[in-house]
């Protein structure tokens, strides 16, 4: 790996963490969401500091360099993380639809009492 894309590494992993702070404590993220990210930039920076544990990932699983394990591994992050918001998402859909059809049926029925 190289020193400048460890440089790289090292700023995202750093910027990605002090931005998400910065959002918690602005109150704009729950704190269970962020866990997320936080992590993410905590490998990240683990992986640019110690470029010997990617490489030796990356020879384990047979991938050519270790930069294609980092980007390979962020894009498997990234997927399972969009999987988690589709699932809480389709969570949070079926709760409003019950919640609209509730609040129709007790207007309804506050219609009729009338």
């Amino acid at each position: 790996m190289s020193i400048l894309f460890q440089g790289i590494l090292i700023g995202i992993s750093l910027v990605t963490g002090v931005f998400i702070l910065r959002s918690i404590i602005k109150s704009q993220v729950q704190i269970s969401d962020a866990i997320f990210w936080i992590l993410f930039s905590l490998i990240l920076l683990l992986f640019s500091i110690f470029p010997v544990l990617a490489e030796m990932l990356a020879s384990l699983l047979g991938i050519a360099s270790a930069v294609n394990f980092i980007f390979l591994f962020v894009i498997f992050l990234l997927l399972m993380n969009q999987f988690q918001l589709t699932a809480k998402l389709s969570k949070l859909d079926s709760r409003f639809k019950h919640l609209a059809q509730t609040l129709a049926l007790k207007e309804k029925e506050n219609e009729t009492n009338k």
